[in-house]
């Protein structure tokens, strides 16, 4: 049965290439049976109310797919549930009377656009160079013409649940994009049809990867755990070994 809370908000306010700070709100009245963004929504009604300004937070789906309304939640990505995006995330985890603080992803990769909104179109760039495969278009191929091991799709669709939220890179201490680029690599290196392209895809990811900012892995392994949709971290050591072989292979 749900219930009503109060809590006291320590929210980030920030414009782009300006200094942030924390400003403090109340969020009375608050129906344990909804999400953190309708609860932000509240807040910002009562905001807009009074003539101040809203605080800027991005969502799309509002449904775990999408991968844009991720945020800091003390200080941990997405809140500190496993498995949850910041939109499934819903207050009957909080007690009356608990402050919150909330801030945007940390990373250096990831500039502030504005209070909760990160720039994430890094992630973009590095999907650009490879993460796709190059076929010839027409009538859809018998499903048996191409034969997949089953363990091989599963391992496939298992790496391509990822939405590219960002909160691996957030959530590591060196801002890696690690399993991120692993994810991507793999759904496509695992299965015949990702082979013509496979070791430049994985050469020129890495690549971008490196030129974009973003830090080296040191096998912390935070990345798997703040995970929303649990990619496991053996994608990386997958990713490692793609990348060897990529390079081996253009010496010969």
């Amino acid at each position: 049965m749900s219930k009503k809370i109060s809590l006291t908000l320590k929210v980030w306010r920030q414009n782009r290439g300006e200094e942030g700070r924390f400003e403090t709100y109340q969020a009375g009245n608050i129906d344990t049976d909804a999400s953190f963004l309708e609860m932000l929504d509240v807040v910002n009604d009562e905001l807009t109310l009074s003539g101040k300004e809203p605080i800027a937070f991005e969502h799309d789906c509002r449904e775990g797919i999408c991968g844009c309304c991720g945020s800091l939640v003390n200080g941990k990505t997405h809140g500190s549930h496993e498995r949850t995006t910041l939109c499934q995330l819903h207050m009957r985890h909080f007690k009356d009377g608990e402050m919150i603080v909330i801030e945007p992803f940390r990373a250096t990769a990831f500039p502030v656009i504005k209070d909760l909104i990160v720039d994430r179109s890094a992630l973009d760039r590095i999907i650009a160079e490879g993460g796709y495969i190059s076929v010839k278009t027409g009538n859809a191929p018998e499903a048996s013409t191409t034969p997949v091991k089953k363990a091989l799709a599963e391992a496939a669709m298992d790496a391509a649940e990822c939405i590219g939220c960002g909160a691996c890179v957030a959530a590591c201490p060196n801002g890696a994009a690690m399993l991120f680029t692993a994810a991507k690599v793999n759904q496509y290196a695992l299965l015949p049809q990702g082979h013509p392209e496979r070791a430049q895809r994985v050469k020129n990811m890495v690549a971008k990867m490196d030129e974009l900012g973003f830090g080296n892995c040191s096998n912390e392994y935070e990345c798997a755990v703040a995970c929303p949709k649990g990619i496991d971290v053996k994608n990386i050591a997958a990713l490692n070994r793609e990348f060897i072989k990529a390079n081996l292979k253009c010496e010969k």
